[in-house]
């Protein structure tokens, strides 16, 4: 890699806060056999107090989960299921959580 593509993609990990760990969506999906209940197989919430995560950015999902871990976003539930995530983790949620697509049809 040349020393301007390193700068680059130094760049990109300080101002997106990118994960230096590869997602893997497949782990991700059987990771997420725990959020099944609150917010559906797919990522669609069948519970009026719970969001939709399918189609969520990567980075947003990444950065809630994280802000659960440390306790700077508080939720009974997402607090005590996001404090033993590790970042590899969470990388694979968020990358198997954004990787549903949403199809979005107006009305009539």
């Amino acid at each position: 890699m040349t020393g301007q593509m390193t700068r680059t993609a130094l760049a990109c990990v300080l101002v997106f806060g990118m994960s230096a760990v590869q997602a893997d969506v497949e782990t991700g999906r059987a990771k997420a056999k725990m959020c099944v209940v609150c917010h559906g197989e797919f990522g669609i919430s069948m519970l009026p107090n719970a969001p939709n995560l399918a189609g969520q950015p990567e980075i947003y999902l990444a950065e809630q989960l994280k802000a659960y871990r440390s306790g700077k976003r508080s939720n009974e539930i997402m607090s005590v299921i996001a404090k033993p995530l590790t970042d590899a983790e969470i990388t694979d949620l968020s990358a198997w959580f954004a990787s549903i697509a949403i199809e979005v049809k107006p009305p009539k």
